[in-house]
């Protein structure tokens, strides 16, 4: 067996992440797979999805959150590429 590809190792993980139903059995995985700072990272950029749609400044959501502007303007732009539609 060959070495995989990052492309296949994310296909992997979404395939994983695909088996659990129930929210508690998905953190739980989330939790034994993903370091604390991971998460927090994770968590975070949800976040700032969250308040780009709702029309906040990326100044104001870089300092709220303590990130770098480079941060929120990386979600601003898969926003403008139509990601995240199913995110309130």
């Amino acid at each position: 067996m060959g070495v995989m590809n990052e492309k296949e190792l994310f296909e992997q993980l979404v395939k994983a992440m695909m088996v659990y139903k129930k929210p508690a059995d998905l953190k739980q995985f989330l939790t034994a797979i993903l370091t604390p700072k991971e998460l927090g990272e994770i968590s975070t950029r949800l976040e700032i999805v969250k308040l780009l749609k709702k029309g906040v400044p990326q100044r104001e959501i870089a300092k709220k959150l303590g990130v770098g502007v480079a941060t929120v303007t990386r979600g601003s732009r898969e926003l403008s590429r139509g990601n995240f539609k199913d995110i309130d």
